[in-house]
């Protein structure tokens, strides 16, 4: 079972945004979607999260359409950490991190706070949990959005059903410290079955931390397979229009990292 895509096409003012892709998250792996401004990421992400129906193919979670599953079942399956999440009122960091727990409300109020508890230290704002949210800086705002989908994932259900975690941009404005943190926090959740994918820009990141790499283009899916496989440098620097070469890079998946030739 997975979350995929399925020849998935979406289309805004006679173009195709995304043009017959098909791609699919599966469990206890980290998937990096990569390519150039425009090329499609944000809104494969949302046809994935049930956000926006595709205009042809399938969004498929355990290959029953996603906008056939109700609100709270998805909710309970799938988190998003969206790029931007604009909250004007006056909640706390963990009242933000705490609706997260939404969909989760007939477990109970001590399984939900310890849930809450878990993600502010996963993502290391214990120490923020009491301010107002609005007052936070940008790097602060996402590592609340990740505790937030943190509380949401949840621990694994008894039926042993996968889950699954879209990241979209994840690490802007968080600093380097916390970029890994972050991605780290992925690997364990794919550790613990989870499926994850997660939109990234820094190609370094990329493939020091992702299974497995997909490239758009245009709307277009060019390459999708292992991670140190897939990052071919003549192929990735067509796509950015950038010169690239391979260096040895340490991180958890091994393999080299790519850096721009000036």
């Amino acid at each position: 079972m997975s979350l995929r895509l399925v020849e998935a096409s979406w289309r805004a003012a006679g173009r195709a945004i995304v043009d017959r892709i098909s791609l699919a998250i599966e469990p206890g792996r980290v998937l990096a979607l990569i390519g150039p401004n425009g090329s499609g990421k944000s809104t494969a992400v949302a046809m994935l999260a049930g956000d926006r129906a595709p205009a042809s193919g399938a969004a498929l979670l355990d290959d029953v359409p996603v906008a056939r599953w109700g609100w709270q079942a998805l909710a309970r399956r799938r988190t998003v950490m969206r790029q931007s999440a604009g909250i004007a009122f006056a909640f706390t960091v963990r009242e933000v991190v705490a609706m997260g727990r939404t969909p989760h409300e007939g477990a109970g109020r001590a399984a939900n706070e310890a849930a809450v508890e878990a993600a502010l230290r996963a993502a290391d704002i214990v120490h923020i949990a009491d301010r107002t949210y609005t007052t936070l800086s940008g790097g602060e705002r996402q590592r609340a959005q990740f505790a937030r989908a943190l509380a949401q994932i949840g621990a694994a259900p008894p039926d042993g059903a996968a889950r699954y975690l879209l990241l979209d941009e994840p690490t802007a404005s968080l600093d380097l410290r916390h970029q890994h943190d972050l991605l780290q926090g992925a690997r364990r959740l794919a550790a613990d079955g989870v499926g994850v994918l997660a939109v990234l820009h820094d190609l370094a990141l990329a493939v020091a931390y992702a299974d497995d790499l997909a490239v758009l283009s245009a709307g277009r899916l060019v390459a999708c397979g292992p991670a140190t496989e897939t990052a071919d440098p003549a192929m990735l620097g067509q796509v950015f229009d950038v010169r690239l070469q391979h260096y040895r890079a340490e991180g958890p998946t091994g393999g080299s990292i790519l850096a721009v030739v000036p």
